[in-house]
Formats: structure tokens, sequence, C-alpha cells
């Protein structure tokens, strides 16, 4: 926390400076500059000074002054972003001033590009990149499936499920396709290339209704494995998303349990099943969906470890959310080895370049975990990244994943 803090403080600071310097280059010849600047430096500093206070302890300010934190929030704010404007544009202008400086240096001329133009090009220039990158991400990343290998060590795992090989694959969010692109169903097609043992769902197979899936039964039914498939529910298969005459939205969700069954699942509803290999034997369990933010909290993880003997076999959990495993899991709250959630979709945009270790997504501002995998003491949570869209039908920088666990 005060890494992240520390990091906004610099970069906004930064931001202070560069406006302060622009409106300075401006008008200090003016006489008024010598009352303002002082009044622009002293009033800065104690905005900081108190919103940082606030944020620092914002949970105990907001219960004990939730006006003063609210009066705090919006002055730093109005004060902060006309700075902010002025800061890009001193940026772009300071580019300027290089990009000349290096052009006289290299062409030997002192002929200059106005800055309206340059401004022109720089505006075309980012417009360009922009428009590419979406334009890309609705047409080509959404289909850019990634195999993500992941060798997961587990304590006092049985020899006989070392080097069980589990796929799997997370928000499907079927209606957002339209019709069955090739791309998707040859993705489906992969995972069974893959021979895996055991096939997880870990939830939203639609975006707000069972009719979504309809179509998509055979092509799903194909999956194979010999232990079995295994699903559960996310925040968007219960009928909450959608509009629905009273009584339907029920007989909706009803339907989608069928489908997952016709689709060759097991749809696990707060329960638990052990998967057996010669004498020894692991637990798979699965909740309904449980979110600390405001998505439900439906699940009920111990009912779904109840006679389970978790505390002494491996013990698997599917949870959609990867909050419930913050909450109720993770610092021994429950006796669960690997937690596997999905949900953040690691916002559909990031940037990941894994030679230099550099894994982001905004989506970390929503979720500490949002995508890969994370240890917790001797606990493990897997975040998969997601194999559909939803909103943004598209993926910039963060394709959609079918992720492949080895056992160790």
């Amino acid at each position: 926390m005060l890494y992240v803090f520390g990091i906004m403080l610099l970069l906004i600071s930064l931001i202070e400076w560069m406006a302060f310097r622009l409106v300075k280059r401006r008008w200090s010849q003016k006489k008024w500059w010598s009352t303002v600047s002082p009044f622009w430096i002293i009033l800065t500093l104690s905005l900081w000074i108190c919103f940082s206070l606030s944020i620092y302890n914002y949970e105990d300010w907001t219960v004990r002054l939730p006006g003063v934190v609210g009066f705090l929030s919006m002055a730093f704010f109005v004060n902060f972003f006309p700075k902010l404007i002025l800061a890009i544009f001193q940026i772009i202008d300071d580019f300027r001033y290089s990009f000349q400086f290096a052009a006289k240096k290299i062409t030997k001329s002192d002929k200059t590009i106005p800055r309206a133009t340059f401004l022109n090009y720089i505006g075309a220039g980012f417009a360009g990149v922009a428009f590419s990158g979406l334009l890309y991400g609705v047409v080509q990343g959404k289909y850019d499936y990634r195999v993500e290998n992941i060798k997961v060590k587990l304590n006092n795992l049985p020899q006989a499920f070392k080097g069980l090989r589990i796929v799997q694959i997370s928000d499907a969010h079927l209606g957002s396709f339209v019709g069955q692109p090739k791309q998707v169903l040859a993705a489906l097609q992969s995972i069974n290339d893959l021979k895996p043992d055991l096939i997880l769902f870990t939830g939203d197979l639609v975006n707000s209704s069972s009719s979504e899936a309809e179509s998509w039964i055979a092509a799903f039914a194909k999956l194979e494995a010999p232990l079995g498939k295994f699903s559960i529910m996310g925040n968007h298969d219960y009928a909450e998303y959608g509009e629905f005459a009273p009584g339907e939205s029920e007989k909706d969700v009803q339907r989608l349990h069928e489908i997952h069954a016709e689709m060759g699942f097991h749809l696990m509803l707060d329960e638990h099943i052990k998967l057996e290999r010669d004498d020894s034997h692991i637990v798979l369990a699965g909740v309904e969906n449980w979110s600390k933010r405001s998505f439900g909290q439906k699940g009920d993880l111990d009912k779904a470890l109840q006679g389970s003997d978790s505390e002494n076999h491996t013990t698997i959990l599917m949870s959609h959310d990867p909050t419930h495993f913050e909450e109720c899991v993770m610092q021994g709250k429950a006796p669960v080895d690997l937690t596997l959630s999905g949900h953040t979709h690691g916002m559909q945009v990031g940037i990941n370049i894994e030679f230099l270790g550099i894994n982001y997504s905004p989506a970390n501002l929503l979720y500490k975990r949002w995508g890969g995998l994370y240890r917790e003491g001797s606990q493990l949570l897997y975040v998969n990244r997601g194999f559909g869209v939803l909103a943004f039908r598209g993926r910039i920088g963060m394709p959609p994943e079918i992720t492949l666990l080895e056992l160790t």
C-alpha cells in the first residue's frame, strides 16, 4: 500500500510541478503573480496533506467524518484535474522542443515546425495508434487464445495424482459471440488436444440468459476428460442482469443448470466430490458465487466442505470470484490447498511482456489478485483471465486464456 501511495505521490507531484512551470512561464511577469503563486503552493500542499491523511486511513475517516472526506476529495480533484490538462500540454510542448532540437542537429536547418502543425501530427498519431489497437482487439484480439502452462506444487499431494493435468476455463460469456465463430470452436477443440485428466469451468457461462448457451451445448459436450468435467456458477449465471417476467428468472437459472448437465458438466452447488486414483483420493469442491464486492454472496464454503475431511486430504476449490479466496480461504481460514477463480477478465486490457516480466492490467486497481498464480503461505490461488468477453467486445494486451495446470 505504501509503495503504491509513494508512486502516486511522485506522479502527482510531477504533474503539479509541470503545471506550475507552464503557468509561471506564461504569467510570471504579471503584477498579480507574486500574490497568486504563494497562494497556489499553500493551497496545493494543504489539500495534498489533508487528502492523503484521509486516504491513508480511509475506512476510519469515512465512518467518523464522511462529510469531511467528501469535501476533501472534491476539492482535491477540482484543484488537480485542471493541472493535469496543463501538464499534458506541457509534456507535448516539451516533446516538440526536443523533436525540433534533434531535427536541427540532424538536418543542420533552422526551420521549425509550427506548434499547431506539430500538435496535429501528435494528435493524429495517438488517434491512429488507439484506433488500430481497438480495431485489433475487436477483430482478432478476442480470438487470440493462449494456453498457459502452469506447474503447481501442492503439499502432501498423493503420488497417484502427481502429474495430474487440469484444464481450467472461465468466463465464456457465450452471449457475447455472434453465431459460433470458427476461432472459438477451434479453441474448444484445442482443449481435447491438451489431453486433460480433468476439466474445470469456473463460472459465467452466459451474460444474462440461459438462451445464450443453447446453441453451444454440442460444442462443449465434445470436451473430454477421464476424471470428469465440473463447473460452478458465476455472478452472470443467476438471471440478474436481464429483464424477466415474474417467476421467469428462477426458470432461467434452472434451465442453465440443465444446460451444464447437457454439456457433460457436473455443476457443483456448494458441494464436493472425491476424485480417486489407485488407493488415493483428493477433494474437489465447488461453491456458488461469493464476492466481497457487489456481486452477491450466495456460496457456502462450510457446506461445500462438510464431510470432506479436507484437513487431511489435498483439496481443490472452484470459486468464481478471487475475493472469496481472500476473505474466506487464505491464512488458513479454510482447509483448501488450491483455489481456482476467474471473474476479472484481466479487464480485457493490459500489458503482458513475458521476457521483461511485465504483467499489468487496470484490473489491479480493483482486485489485488486479478490474474495468474498467487501463493499465500501453503495455499495457492489461480485466477484465469477468461475465455470470452463482456461489454467491450475485444481484448487488447490481455488475450483469452485456457489454463493447463499440472500438479506436482
